[in-house]
């Protein structure tokens, strides 16, 4: 069965992982770097039970279960490991006393206060996202998966325009009894190939600092008052090797058409950097060793789009995992190996992510262009 995978990022390398699981060595196609976009630059945090109450609740609880079986049977060090999580208040000069206090620990020493525990080692985890997703891929391409660079430009269909036949890279075929869509927000390319959803892109910046001191296991979600009474939500989330990540601030910029030519805003990553500061002064005096952008990918009613496309079969798409990507991309990826190689998905219920259920996108390139103007 010749599967092809347009896309590289961790939910691509979750099926491709999968399938080769199944004796399928997936061809993954990627025209940039494997975790170039949303995949290299998101937090990594993942939680067992915050998406209980949605759709995602099963997709979440078997990922997360999924997720500690990886850290112990791939072979490479990505940084997984739990934390504790919290949420607190922060300010520059505000009065926080209304929240209340729990007991901060000692590098917490600015202007915060923690208020509630949002999470324990039990319930919440977190791994290095860009590492997470190259040893799922490397794992796959062990068992015969490849790894193919060039842009996609097509999916051709045989049977009077009704099942996948080949998937155009640049001015090449590549034959294909499945094609799988996994490309993140990019994926609207997609719909002028293929009856698709709209997948959009939020915007978000964040950076990594290196420290000088060691920053324990726990995560924290912010709720920074500002002086002016601009809302931010600013998450910091400490990583093993060292460097704590900070995100926070979203941009209205538009998706461009190639992921090499997402901008970074300078003064973003700053005031990252200048919010970290106000919760602690190992974060306000570390160096800021990256500063980058990225966009989620996100449907209209915030959910995933998994499954066959209707009506053109060995077409199939997943993506649009919002923030929840990187926690949900082991269940994603088994669900959808499951569905290409035995006609149903077994792990988790995949209706409440069928593609049908919106509205197709009109044709992906030109409403990209259109959106940038």
């Amino acid at each position: 069965m010749n599967v092809v995978i347009c896309g590289a990022g961790v939910v691509g390398a979750a099926i491709a992982y999968f399938l080769s699981l199944r004796g399928i060595g997936a061809v993954v196609v990627e025209r940039r770097e494997v975790a170039c976009a949303a995949s290299g630059k998101s937090g990594g945090f993942l939680a067992l039970d915050w998406c209980d109450g949605t759709p995602l609740e099963a997709l979440a609880r078997k990922s997360f279960a999924l997720h500690a079986g990886l850290a112990e049977s791939l072979e490479t060090d990505y940084g997984y490991r739990r934390v504790e999580t919290f949420q607190l208040a922060a300010s520059r000069k505000g009065d926080l006393k209304r929240y209340g206090r729990m007991q901060s620990p000692d590098w917490l020493d600015g202007n915060c206060a923690i208020y509630s525990a949002l999470g324990s080692q039990a319930t919440t985890a977190q791994l290095h996202p860009e590492r997470f997703t190259r040893a799922l891929l490397d794992a796959a391409i062990a068992r015969g998966a490849k790894l193919r660079r060039g842009e996609i430009t097509g999916i051709e269909l045989g049977s009077g325009g009704t099942k996948v036949s080949s998937v155009r890279i640049g001015d090449d075929l590549l034959p294909a009894d499945a094609a799988v869509i996994a490309m993140g927000p990019w994926s609207v390319l997609a719909a002028a190939w293929l009856p698709i959803p709209l997948v959009g892109g939020l915007k978000s910046h964040s950076i990594l600092i290196r420290t000088a001191a060691s920053i324990p296991a726990q995560a924290l979600f912010v709720e920074f008052v500002s002086e002016t009474g601009h809302p931010t939500a600013p998450e910091v989330v400490p990583r093993a090797d060292g460097e704590v990540y900070v995100c926070g601030i979203s941009d209205q910029q538009p998706l461009p058409l190639d992921p090499s030519k997402v901008t970074v805003r300078k003064s973003a990553c700053n005031e990252l950097h200048a919010l970290a500061g106000v919760l602690s002064t190992v974060l306000g005096q570390g160096d800021v060793v990256r500063r980058q952008a990225c966009y989620r990918p996100i449907c209209a009613d915030a959910l995933p789009i998994m499954g066959k496309v209707p009506g053109v079969s060995g077409a199939y798409v997943a993506t649009g995992h919002n923030c929840w990507g990187m926690l949900n991309a082991p269940g994603s990826g088994l669900a959808m190996a499951e569905l290409i190689t035995e006609g149903k998905a077994k792990v988790v219920d995949l209706k409440p992510f069928a593609p049908e259920r919106l509205p197709r996108a009109r044709s992906g390139a030109a409403y990209m262009r259109h959106t940038s103007r």
